[in-house]
């Protein structure tokens, strides 16, 4: 395994570098390819082993991400993306990966949406993402994960 990221937080482990990419539209693709392409153009090549080792817990989370996952990259609005950048920026591709599948899979860290966040201003620290654009991103993501996302709901089932 890769240590990825690691502080006196989490540790963050990779079996490999991610291997992912951005689909573009082909003249030949039918509208409904075409679409599916612009609301997730990303996808991962390889199947991805992930550790993520919360130290205050004391606690490893492993999972992995399927080859063929697709993600949509950050979600940034594009009113927002001459300050932060755009979604397809290639900094955001690892963290929205990791996030976006531990959105659509919360049981994997125990519903913890902190922690979802956590992770991916780590993995943006990584990507090289300066601190103010991570501190600004994971503001947001709070807000839009609170309203949108269903985070804790599932604790009360």
């Amino acid at each position: 395994m890769i240590k990825w990221y690691n502080d006196d937080k989490i540790t963050i482990f990779f079996n490999h570098k991610p291997n992912t990419h951005m689909l573009e539209p082909l003249p030949s693709m039918v509208q409904e390819e075409k679409d599916l392409i612009e609301r997730y153009p990303f996808i991962n090549c390889t199947a991805l082993q992930v550790a993520i080792y919360d130290k205050k817990k004391s606690k490893m989370y492993k999972f992995t991400i399927t080859k063929l996952f697709r993600w949509d990259g950050a979600t940034i609005p594009r009113l927002f993306w001459w300050i932060i950048g755009s979604k397809t920026n290639p900094k955001y591709r690892t963290p929205s990966l990791i996030h976006d599948y531990l959105c659509l899979n919360k049981y994997i860290i125990d519903y913890r949406r902190e922690f979802s966040t956590q992770i991916f201003e780590a993995l943006l620290s990584v990507a090289g993402v300066s601190k103010w654009r991570r501190k600004i991103m994971c503001f947001f993501i709070n807000i839009y994960q609170k309203i949108f996302c269903d985070w804790g709901l599932e604790w009360s089932r």
